[in-house]
């Protein structure tokens, strides 16, 4: 007897928390409804074929700076959500800069939100900022539902009154408490200000400006003092932590031994550290450049061993594009810093991690989908494939390698590092809550669905 579903999708290979099996997926009202072998639809019910496709969570992005107010012809949230949809992504967290003004106040929260709602694809949520002199917006911005605060620890670069600026350290110290009370989580740029500010300006006098003299302005060192020191931050004030864009194993197994001493910290790290390598700096060009930089092929292969180990807790793009021109300086220290990649953050994952280290479906769709969720308020409605969850789902099409090209970019300024890579899988289509935002051959839905969540902390309430 056929169940009164408005969706199935059929017969692909589901990633589900522990295993892959071959399942029908029944959708009703925007949630997963049924998960069986064989469902039969109504008159009423769409299928979809995905046989022979993997079917996983859409992925949570975490990190993503989508520029607004003020700075969305860098990138705005039609573009950059657009993007998201084509590389499989369901749920993403803005970052509170590069916009102008960043969000540090609840007015400018709600600036911000009024130019999301109506013009997103997917769903989303916001972060909040800790800068110099917003102490007492914290609560604020808890009260409005971010998902959580972040705080550069070094100079995140621009002009102007109205930038996001790195704390001091009693700045830090105080917002931490603040935030503990709040039952908040502080995400970290976590960079050593007077080691990359001294090493940088030495090799700008020495006329050093390439692209290993900027890659050695900020070693591994400057990224580890950094954790320590908010460890030890976090550690004296009760403070839930998040390291952003982790590049070295060395920090991640700081982190991942405070964790085991009982710490409320978790990290992220990025594809690009995990793809690419500082050696490919120069043949890529500035459209590479970021903070952290890449790292050696040693140091990548080592991040691997770190994900396989347990000590990296999530995967996000930190997608931070700008005008093409911006990247054009022969100058790496004048040259725009920022990646372009949230569009392939799901294939580079699924093809290096699983098709070229056989690492486990279950195990990365958890550090793509679930753990994001978990850790920021979004599960169980977030982040997994099982009834009662929101039907966010990417279909995935294996053994089909393609080449990235910049017309396959959804992005405002189609630059990226990985254009002229080769992938061996590609998302062919993605489910926002039942509804497909992307497919393959045909793009995007007319309609942007896209919702402002609010993530609930483990007491109960808005994060």
């Amino acid at each position: 007897m056929a169940e009164s579903l408005d969706v199935i999708v059929r017969g692909g290979r589901i990633v589900l928390p522990d295993e892959v099996a071959v399942l029908d997926i029944g959708i009703k009202d925007g949630k997963i409804h049924a998960l069986r072998p064989s469902l039969e639809p109504s008159p009423s019910c769409r299928v979809i074929d995905a046989e022979g496709q993997l079917v996983l969570p859409g992925t949570i992005d975490v990190h993503v700076h989508f520029n607004e107010p003020s700075l969305g012809d860098w990138e705005g949230f039609i573009s950059g959500s657009a993007s998201l949809a084509a590389g499989g992504c369901t749920t993403y967290i803005d970052m509170p800069l590069n916009g102008r003004p960043p969000t540090t106040s609840v007015s400018a929260l709600n600036q911000k939100a009024g130019l999301a709602a109506g013009g997103s694809y997917v769903d989303y949520a916001f972060w909040g900022g800790l800068v110099p002199g917003n102490l007492d917006a914290l609560e604020g911005l808890a009260k409005a539902g971010v998902a959580g605060f972040k705080a550069f620890m070094s100079d995140p670069g621009g002009d102007g009154d109205d930038i996001f600026r790195e704390v001091d350290d009693l700045t830090l110290v105080e917002g931490m408490k603040r935030i503990a009370a709040l039952g908040g989580i502080l995400a970290l740029h976590a960079e050593s200000e007077p080691l990359v500010a001294e090493l940088g300006s030495e090799a700008k006098r020495a006329g050093k400006t390439g692209a290993r003299d900027y890659a050695a302005s900020r070693p591994v060192l400057a990224e580890v003092e950094a954790v320590q020191r908010a460890l030890l931050y976090g550690e004296q004030t009760g403070c839930a932590l998040h390291f952003v864009h982790i590049s070295s194993p060395q920090a991640a197994l700081l982190i991942d031994q405070a964790k085991r001493r009982g710490m409320d910290v978790t990290l992220e790290t990025c594809p690009h550290y995990l793809t690419l390598t500082c050696d490919e700096l120069e043949a890529l060009g500035p459209v590479a450049k970021c903070a952290p930089p890449l790292r050696t092929e040693a140091e990548r292969q080592q991040m691997w061993q770190a994900v396989a180990a347990g000590q990296i807790d999530m995967i996000a793009s930190d997608h931070s594009p700008c005008p093409g021109e911006l990247k054009q300086s022969g100058d790496w220290f004048q040259a725009w810093g920022g990646i372009s990649g949230a569009q392939s953050s799901m294939e580079l994952i699924l093809d290096e991690g699983y098709l070229k280290r056989n690492i486990p479906l279950p195990f990365l769709s958890r550090l793509l989908s679930e753990n994001p969720a978990r850790r920021f308020g979004l599960y169980p409605r977030k982040g997994v494939i099982k009834v009662g969850a929101d039907a966010d789902l990417a279909i995935v099409g294996l053994n089909s390698p393609y080449t990235l090209s910049e017309q396959d970019l959804y992005y405002r300024h189609p630059h990226s590092p990985y254009v002229g890579r080769t992938f061996n899988c590609r998302v062919v289509a993605t489910l926002c809550r039942g509804e497909v935002v992307y497919k393959l051959g045909e793009g995007l839905s007319p309609v942007k669905r896209g919702l402002l969540l609010h993530p609930v902390n483990t007491k109960g309430g808005r994060r």
